[in-house]
């Protein structure tokens, strides 16, 4: 009975929130609203609950977690500050003259914006703002004009200081030490979110690099795709114009990564570093007035309460879906499963990409991996390869038609014009090129652990 009760809750929430309820009072609610049918049937030991006020409590306190709204108002800030507009400008200079050079800079332009923002919505609205305007006017192919910018939109859930990465690392500690405790060891060793952030910056590079040789291969087959830009188009590129745009936010992200890649500072800390030199930022540049600061406190409030509300509900859901064996029932099905640990592991992972479709990335990280989290890593897995595959499926999972987050954000801001069909069509060949950086880490372990391991040294 108890087992069915778990099985209940998990699919309840899951056509709950697909009918649009608010997720954090839907994880709180429905898990209430259990236990309580669960105390009634005797299935449920109320005592439980004695644990939340002292995770809540960890949740307030935890130094890891106070990162987020850190690294929400840098890149709220440096999204309004014109960065991207003047990165986008300069890029479009220096590679127009080539065939599909346009599409070259948006995919770079976007790799220093997930570097410096880690917000895949913002990164994705924004350069659908400012690019594709110019590439259709530019006789670009809609299709793959949309699909390069909806996949480059993306790369904020992999190249750090990720949001993502963030709260998965703080999940990941956590379910790390579950797993060790339940082996009954006792290790020292933490998994920390700069182990994240170096774990996912090598394949975070490749997935870059791995775009752009797609995108040099359809201008060689299909030049007609992404033609080059006139000289008179692009105007010409002063070196001083480039080192202006590019080098602010290059020594930002310096900063951010490389205090934190380097052991001078903790992620928390340089997530203040990066808040502060965003902010120097816009200053610099003319562009923080006492509107646009209100607006950017706003929004990051915005979302950072967004974020802990979900985690307070997902606390619940928690300690409710544990209090009916939904754990140990899990734990017992991956231990039965043919295959062992790959099937186990190839299992969740296609579960938090289907979920991917109904879910944000919050509510999974919160709500999935505590569950799914300590079995596999009790079964042997890294924890630092663990949270960089979840991190490249969600990310896959955010792509693919025709439910992916990215495209609903790109479709927001594309001209009636652009089908969405031709949307779908543009992002196939960018999910295939995620799928076979999922399957090289898989067969590679080593492309995520050997920074991490290399800088513990």
């Amino acid at each position: 009975m108890p087992e069915f009760m778990a099985i209940g809750l998990f699919i309840c929430l899951c056509l709950t929130l697909m009918l649009g309820y608010p997720v954090a009072f839907t994880l709180g609610g429905l898990s209430l609203l259990f236990a309580g049918a669960g105390v009634l049937l005797g299935v449920f030991d109320p005592s439980f609950f004695g644990a939340l006020p002292s995770r809540l409590f960890g949740t307030m306190n935890n130094q890891t977690l106070l990162a987020v709204p850190l690294f929400v108002f840098m890149g709220v800030m440096l999204e309004k500050s014109r960065v991207a507009e003047d990165l986008l400008e300069s890029m479009s200079r220096l590679f127009g003259g080539l065939r599909g050079g346009l599409a070259f800079s948006v995919c770079l332009v976007g790799a220093l914006l997930a570097a410096s923002t880690g917000i895949v919505g913002a990164t994705v609205v924004t350069l659908g703002l400012l690019a594709l305007p110019t590439m259709l006017k530019r006789g670009y192919d809609p299709a793959l004009a949309t699909g390069t910018l909806a996949a480059t939109g993306t790369l904020g859930q992999i190249i750090p200081p990720s949001i993502v990465l963030v709260l998965l690392g703080d999940v990941l500690s956590n379910a790390y030490q579950q797993a060790q405790l339940r082996m009954g060891i006792f290790s020292p060793k933490t998994v920390t979110v700069g182990d994240l952030f170096m774990g996912s910056l090598l394949p975070g590079l490749l997935l870059v690099t791995l775009y752009l040789v797609y995108l040099a291969l359809v201008a060689w087959r299909q030049p007609s795709k992404l033609p080059a830009m006139s000289k008179e188009e692009r105007g010409e590129l002063h070196i001083g114009q480039l080192i202006a745009a590019l080098f602010p936010p290059l020594l930002l992200i310096l900063a951010v990564l490389g205090s934190i890649l380097w052991g001078i500072a903790t992620p928390t800390e340089a997530a203040a570093v990066g808040a502060v030199g965003a902010t120097l930022l816009a200053i610099a540049k003319q562009q923080l007035t006492l509107k646009r600061l209100r607006e950017v406190t706003t929004a990051t409030t915005d979302i950072s309460a967004m974020v802990f509300m979900i985690l307070i509900g997902a606390s619940i859901f928690s300690l409710v879906f544990r209090g009916f064996g939904g754990e140990d029932m899990i734990h017992g099905l991956f231990k039965q499963l043919p295959g062992g640990l790959f099937t186990a592991t190839l299992l969740v992972m296609l579960v938090i990409f289907l979920l991917g479709f109904i879910l944000d990335f919050i509510e999974i990280t919160f709500v999935v991996v505590p569950i799914v989290g300590p079995v596999l890593l009790m079964m042997g897995l890294d924890p630092i390869w663990l949270g960089v595959m979840i991190a490249l499926n969600l990310q896959t999972s955010f792509l693919t038609p025709p439910f992916g987050f990215a495209l609903f954000y790109l479709r927001g801001v594309t001209p009636p014009s652009v089908p969405t069909a031709a949307i779908y069509r543009g992002v196939l060949p960018f999910i295939a090129i995620q799928i076979l950086m999922l399957i090289i880490v898989a067969l590679w372990p080593g492309l995520v652990t050997w920074l991490p391991g290399l800088l513990a040294r």
